[in-house]
């Protein structure tokens, strides 16, 4: 038989059957020393990494993408020499409580259950934004009560607080909160249909606003809360941290880049498929209705400007199920991947959308459907977007960017596959360089770093990157990012990456989804008027 040229060597008469560079062989020893002692298998696993390492690093350097390397922590200006920021919450159910995270405190039950399970390093790790939560809002008295003992909790991210113990109010109502002068800014966190109203008397009490999506139910609410942050000098963000992801900052880069080619389809989704997920909140583990009643919680304020109706525990937990105080699965899930594209893209407000779908699982009480579709025309653009969306269902689909020479794949981790009749990268695939069944480009969940794929095996499923990114080898919540995103824009000037602009086309584009599915009707953006029709 004849001896079997090793591609690890470089053939004098062949130049490109293997790497360029040769590998002696006290450094082939070396090399093979990590691999278990398994005789011509061990050798021929090492040449076919050696080999495919070397095509990965050919492929990155083709593409202009040697130097895309994750970025590190960078501390906020001024931190810790900062004047402290006096922030109410108004609002503090669970998603409250994870923005306190962000800003560094934390309940001390939630204290003890990430001791338990080994995850509290990361969170003490979490840098110190010099702000104190000195107010608390709430129509229930029982998260009241939890985010007066969170607000007060002497164990501080960062070290913060460094054991000083606060002074922290109770609101009532909201109007007192922002009355009050000691109060520089709030985050709010109630149920959507008091997004916009409480926005817009929070810039114009002077206070900076970070505000939990989705921001308006209605027309005249968007363009309310839009001019009123428009004619205040106070900072505004919308609670969409996506951008806040190593994972996704590198996906800007290799847009830029042109690697996918020309974007004309951008499919999203998403898939849940449990009663939870489907937002059926207001039972326990066991099927018992969970904690709350007229007497302890102010039924009246929690509806608003609603239409009344008599005290639900049902509609108190499980608000998302009617369009009175929601948009449903457009407000709540298509709210993110539209800022998402938005971010990535900029494709603003459509010109037209078409949303269609029903209920079709969970007929309960429910007024939102649990399987929706909606397509966005921009053809001036010359692009489609779609979201699909399934509550009863939890098959993977991603969030998938279509261009003609490659699509990519964005959550947690990216993946980017050659499209096989791809103009730029013809070459490449005749060649072998890159294999069109795999990925030919991906960035890791934790490692933030490139790679290119050789193998069929490696395969990337994303989840939503939403929250945690790997930062400096730690991993680091997104949300805490976003709000010191938003503080450093307080202190040091600059624009919001969710800022109102963004807010508004995602708004606008929400409510034609919304607009459409409704009137069973293709709805159209008037950009003269600045109305849907």
């Amino acid at each position: 038989m004849a001896k079997e040229e090793s591609p690890i060597q470089k053939p004098e008469n062949n130049k490109e059957s293997g790497p360029k560079t040769s590998i002696k062989r006290r450094t082939l020893l070396k090399a093979l020393a990590g691999i278990p002692v398994l005789g011509v298998f061990s050798f021929e696993v090492f040449k076919k990494w050696s080999y495919d390492q070397h095509k990965k690093n050919s492929l990155i350097e083709e593409l202009g993408l040697k130097n895309l390397q994750a970025p590190v922590a960078v501390k906020s200006p001024s931190s810790g020499k900062s004047e402290l920021l006096r922030i109410g919450m108004i609002g503090f159910g669970s998603r409250a409580q994870q923005l306190a995270n962000g800003l560094g405190y934390m309940h001390p039950a939630d204290i003890e259950k990430k001791k338990k399970d080994g995850s509290l390093a990361d969170w003490l790790e979490q840098e110190d934004l010099n702000v104190g939560i000195l107010g608390i809002c709430d129509v229930f008295d029982l998260h009241a009560d939890e985010g007066l003992a969170t607000a007060q909790n002497e164990v501080r991210a960062g070290g913060g607080g460094n054991g000083i113990r606060l002074p922290v109010k109770r609101y009532r109502h909201y109007q007192e909160m922002l009355a009050d002068k000691d109060i520089d800014a709030v985050v709010i966190a109630t149920p959507d249909h008091h997004h916009a109203h409480i926005t817009s008397e929070a810039v114009e009490a002077g206070k900076h606003v970070y505000c939990e999506k989705s921001i308006a139910l209605t027309e005249d609410e968007l363009n309310r809360v839009y001019n009123a942050v428009k004619t205040s000098n106070r900072v505004f963000q919308l609670g969409h941290q996506i951008t806040q992801n190593v994972v996704f900052q590198q996906a800007k880069e290799i847009i830029a880049k042109d690697i996918l080619g020309k974007i004309t389809l951008v499919e999203t989704t998403t898939n849940r498929n449990s009663a939870s997920g489907a937002w059926v909140r207001h039972l326990d583990e066991n099927g018992k209705p969970k904690p709350g009643d007229e007497k302890s919680i102010d039924w009246l304020q929690w509806l608003g400007n609603r239409p009344y109706v008599p005290f639900s525990i049902d509609r108190y937990y499980s608000w998302v199920k009617w369009f009175d105080y929601d948009l449903g699965m457009i407000g709540q899930l298509f709210t993110h991947e539209f800022d998402a594209v938005n971010q990535l893209l900029r494709i603003g407000i459509p010109t037209s959308a078409t949303s269609s779908g029903g209920i079709y699982y969970w007929k309960d009480n429910r007024e939102i459907p649990d399987v929706l579709h909606c397509l966005f025309e921009y053809p001036e653009k010359n692009l489609s977007l779609i979201y699909s969306a399934d509550l009863a269902c939890s098959r993977d689909r991603g969030r998938v960017f279509m261009g003609h020479d490659a699509s990519m794949e964005l959550g947690e981790s990216l993946s980017i596959k050659a499209d096989y009749d791809s103009t730029r990268y013809k070459k490449q695939i005749e060649s072998g360089l890159i294999d069109t069944s795999a990925p030919m480009i991906a960035i890791q969940p934790g490692s933030g770093k490139v790679d290119a794929v050789s193998s069929a095996t490696a395969k990337y499923y994303a989840s939503r990157g939403l929250t945690t990114t790997n930062i400096n080898g730690h991993l680091v919540d997104v949300t805490h990012l976003h709000l010191k995103e938003w503080i450093n824009c307080i202190r040091n000037g600059g624009t919001t990456s969710a800022n109102i602009e963004r807010a508004f086309e995602e708004g606008v584009t929400c409510l034609m989804a919304q607009k459409s599915y409704l009137e069973k009707r293709q709805v159209r953006w008037d950009p003269v008027t600045r109305k849907i029709v």
